[in-house]
């Protein structure tokens, strides 16, 4: 019998977690449980904050941290990356339910699913490298500007219906609003924010972040501020997860939603890989490319079969992971179930977070996500680099990702072509 086909190696899609068990000890297990509940204190806001300014029930978003979360700790090929539903998804998920339906993002989750899926045993994880660090500095930035100027609504205690998707009417709408400003939603969200970021400063192994939003939506409530929680807009949340389900795989809807999938597939790999590589660098170890998309892959089909939202791996949340003392998947696998149990125990509570406050957390996480201690080093590469990255931005901001995407690519592509003769340093991998 001939050798395996390297696509069907077991080394390439073995999950960390059967490398590190077998000499796992009692002690590794302690500071893996201490740091997956610190990075669920983090998930919790942060994944009920994405689904709702993705458009959908903010209990979706705690359907993916729990469900694509394990999933992703489990069978995915880094040791430390925490994975759920992320900032970066927002512009696409909010494009897709305002087209197709919740039901539609559901059946386009569960193809990039599949698609990540046959990417992996195509073992296209290492392709990452080609895609030009200005096109994903590009639309990262764009991204967070979006994140940014979709929370202003509720940052700012605006009452606007139905508020447009693009970004020029969007502004448009929001600037139309401005009588309704209300003072009390806008000071919980700035005092939201301070606390945020002080807390974190002074300590960055605790998680502040629902410290922060807990410390305000209490104040909120015991002053008697007229501030929107998430009972009093959603209503309330669900003690545990829903009934897993086939969604509508019909052929005229396969068709209809590939584009979408795509998408989703593609932001939910890079990102995921990207987050690897920080991993990497950060605890001095080597992910596994091909069993990371393995893993989303099975992740995302697992959020869709749960009513879930798309996930990948979280670079903020990897991060708070490896300060907290994570050091192996379990860590990532007890942080899905700490959100479990409290989605089982304390729900209610849960939901009496102020809307403000966590359009405070989806600010912060937008101004961390367009990384600006960076800019100046931006700024300072070549004229091409430079246009490239500004091009990808406007394009992600006032027309679509998808063409983003494409566009940047293809001329990051054109870009590497024209520079062949040039030394490799001109061309680098990203740096994240």
């Amino acid at each position: 019998m001939g050798p395996v086909p390297p696509c069907l190696s077991s080394h390439v899609m073995k999950p960390k977690i059967l490398t590190t068990l077998p000499a796992y000890t009692r002690a590794a297990f302690l500071a893996d449980a201490l740091a997956g509940i610190t990075v669920a204190m983090v998930a919790l806001p942060l994944s009920i904050a994405i689904a709702i300014a993705s458009g959908a029930d903010p209990a979706t978003g705690l359907v993916t941290a729990v469900v694509a979360g394990f999933l992703i700790s489990a069978l995915g090929g880094s040791r430390v990356q925490i994975g759920g539903p992320t900032g970066a998804f927002i512009v696409v998920v909010f494009a897709v339910i305002a087209t197709h339906g919740y039901d539609g993002l559901v059946v386009a989750t569960f193809m990039a699913g599949v698609i990540l899926l046959i990417a992996a045993v195509l073992r296209a994880g290492s392709l990452i490298a080609h895609v030009p660090e200005a096109v994903i500095n590009g639309f990262t930035i764009g991204i967070a500007i979006i994140i940014a100027a979709s929370q202003l609504a509720d940052a700012l205690g605006l009452e606007v219906t139905g508020l447009p998707a693009d970004f020029l009417p969007k502004l448009a709408a929001l600037w139309a609003a401005r009588g309704t400003l209300s003072v009390d939603a806008l000071g919980v969200c700035l005092v939201t924010i301070v606390l945020i970021v002080a807390l974190r400063r002074m300590f960055p192994r605790w998680p502040g972040l629902i410290a922060a939003v807990g410390l305000t939506s209490a104040a909120a409530a015991l002053l008697g501020l007229d501030v929107d929680t998430i009972v009093s807009r959603f209503g309330a949340l669900p003690d545990h997860l829903p009934v897993p389900a086939l969604p509508d795989l019909s052929v005229a809807r396969l068709v209809e939603l590939l584009p979408s999938a795509l998408v989703i597939a593609f932001l939910a790999g890079v990102e995921s890989l990207l987050s690897a590589i920080v991993a990497d660098r950060m605890i001095e170890d080597t992910h596994r490319p091909n069993a990371e998309l393995m893993a989303q892959g099975a992740a995302n089909i697992g959020s869709a079969l749960f009513g879930g939202l798309p996930a990948t791996g979280a670079i903020a949340r990897t991060a708070t992971n490896v300060r907290a003392g994570g050091a192996t998947p379990v860590a990532g696998m007890v942080h899905a179930l700490t959100v479990l149990a409290m989605m089982m125990v304390a729900a209610p509570l849960v939901g009496q977070l102020a809307l403000p406050a966590l359009a405070a957390v989806l600010i912060v996480t937008a101004w961390n996500m367009s990384e600006p201690h960076k800019w100046r080093q931006y700024w300072a590469e070549p004229f091409a680099d430079r246009a490239l990255l500004l091009l990808t931005l406007v394009l992600t901001v006032l027309a679509d990702l998808t063409i983003a995407i494409g566009v940047g690519v293809a001329l990051g592509l054109a870009l590497r072509f024209a520079r062949r003769k040039s030394p490799p340093a001109d061309w680098r991998p990203p740096e994240r």
